[in-house]
């Protein structure tokens, strides 16, 4: 291990490859410093909004155009995260690192998502969330959009694909290829390596709203089968689709199942505690606000859909009241990366700003999928009944995939060795106001590959003069001969407006070793 001191006060643990760094993973507290845990098993429901950005709510962003009274309240309600950040800057490497506490760059996605009739990205030994809360005696179920990949079958029940984890599996197909795949699918056949190989008693939902087959998805099969093609208009990747099919049903069909299942869990006083894991469609594409929801912001079908998300999470909030669960129930709230800030499907990303001025990410540089802050700082929101204090607010900095180690702790279940490395316990900011951050370094992660490591303040981005994702190459970039990176200081440049790669060489000598050990 060797302990390196960088400019300004900053240290860096690195520690020799083969090794994960003492920062990144499960590893415990020192224990004057072990908040304590729950003495109960509190239900936990997890509200995950798609494409929701850090300034869409107007508990982040007091000059927003959307109107968001639940998110608010629940802020008002627990505890508030400014410095909180997906694991990455798109969706399907936020949700495995969500579900495993763990970076998804360390398996097969070192860039990208997962496409339509790939494989699961899940490994099969991996112990996920809903797989460890299992064994606490919980009952577990995913209601939304899954992304994480499905084994699909043939006719006579081959994969139609080679299995997970295979790294020569070409994850940038063309839409000729992948319909050529489809074309072989048998979609009267189960469906494997989906929420139920992996932790979930139940699913309901349509797995990717702009992804082929177009219908509903409940436990590991289709309710109904897809015989008719997309309308070639319509947002969303070709492919077939349920006669019927509306993109506009999808929230409000997810809003309902999970109403019910808390009624449901609520009426039986016999029942365990439950997880609920929801996973919703929106503000993502396709932008289909339902009619109620048309024209309730100032900010276009983009604004309405992030209201109908805001109405979402209260009507589960609601449903938990109305079945007297609402005091044994951890309410967490959450986006999977930034917003591409689109006033539509088919409109450039950026462009709700330009036409409405509502700034979806607030005043952080970038969008969905770039390695800037925009595109992975999220709200993060959590209302722990017993834990949390109402109304307060965090700056300390934290991972998504650290929910893992922290309800982990507080259900006094102990993770096995090699399970959630890049998840820490952040327990005592949800305990004591103003607690110091138990992470001080984190791993970004864009679309097109792109790292960047934060350590305290800094920000270094590695090999990478542009986003990394949807917006336009970075006007700091320097000419040719000059850095290959970017370093910011986001205590004093928030915004990332000046490169200071070339003003701090011994730091970003430091900070490239140290995300090296880390990779």
């Amino acid at each position: 291990m060797i302990e390196t001191a960088l400019p300004n006060g900053v240290k860096a643990t690195i520690i020799s490859l083969g090794f994960a760094l003492v920062a990144f993973g499960c590893s415990p507290q020192p224990i004057e410093d072990q908040p304590e845990a729950s003495t109960s098993r509190p239900n936990i429901v997890l509200v995950f909004a798609d494409d929701l950005g850090y300034g869409d709510p107007q508990c982040y962003n007091p000059a927003s155009l959307v109107p968001t009274p639940n998110i608010d309240k629940l802020a008002r309600q627990g505890l508030k995260f400014t410095d909180a950040h997906s694991a990455s800057s798109v969706c399907s490497p936020s949700r495995y690192a969500i579900l495993t506490g763990r970076y998804a760059w360390r398996d097969r996605l070192n860039s990208s998502v997962v496409w339509q009739w790939d494989p699961p990205l899940l490994e099969e030994e991996r112990i996920t969330l809903p797989e460890m809360l299992q064994t606490l005696g919980y009952e577990t179920a995913c209601i939304g959009k899954w992304h994480l990949g499905w084994a699909w079958h043939d006719a006579e029940g081959n994969p139609v694909v080679p299995a997970a984890g295979m790294p020569d599996y070409p994850q940038r197909l063309t839409n000729a290829q992948r319909k050529e795949i489809a074309e072989q699918v048998d979609f009267t056949q189960s469906m494997t390596g989906g929420p139920l190989s992996h932790g979930f008693d139940n699913y309901f939902g349509d797995d990717v709203p702009n992804f082929p087959p177009y219908t509903w998805f409940e436990q590991d099969g289709l309710v109904t089968l897809p015989t008719e093609e997309k309308p070639k208009e319509w947002s969303g990747r070709p492919g077939v689709m349920a006669a019927g099919w509306r993109m506009d049903a999808v929230m409000p069909g997810l809003t309902e199942r999970a109403v019910q299942s808390i009624h449901q869990w609520g009426s039986d006083d016999s029942a365990e505690p439950f997880f609920l894991y929801m996973p919703l469609t929106a503000p993502h594409t396709p932008i289909v606000p339902a009619k109620e929801f048309q024209g309730a912001s100032a900010a276009g079908d983009y604004g309405d859909y992030v209201h109908q998300v805001d109405a979402t999470l209260g009507a589960v909030m609601q449903a938990l009241e109305e079945s007297g669960l609402r005091d044994n129930t951890v309410i967490i709230f959450s986006s999977d990366n930034g917003s591409p800030a689109r006033t539509g499907t088919t409109h450039p990303a950026g462009s709700v700003l330009k036409r409405f001025g509502h700034s979806a990410n607030g005043e952080l540089r970038g969008l969905k999928a770039d390695i800037w802050e925009a595109g992975h700082r999220v709200p993060l929101i959590i209302d722990w009944p017993g834990l949390t204090t109402a109304g307060t607010q965090s700056d300390g900095l934290v991972c998504l995939s650290d929910l893992y180690a922290t309800i982990a702790a507080q259900l006094h279940h102990t993770t096995a060795v090699g399970q959630c490395e890049d998840s820490m316990d952040f327990s005592r900011l949800l305990q004591k106001s103003g607690a110091s951050a138990v992470r001080d370094s984190i791993v970004h992660h864009s679309l097109d590959g792109t790292f960047a490591i934060r350590r305290g303040k800094w920000k270094l981005v590695v090999d990478n003069l542009g986003s990394g994702g949807f917006s336009k190459p970075s006007k700091v970039a320097p000419k040719e001969g000059g850095p290959r990176g970017q370093l910011y200081d986001l205590e004093s440049d928030p915004k990332e407006t000046t490169n200071l790669w070339a003003m701090e060489p011994e730091l970003v000598k430091a900070l490239s070793q140290e995300l090296e050990a880390v990779r």
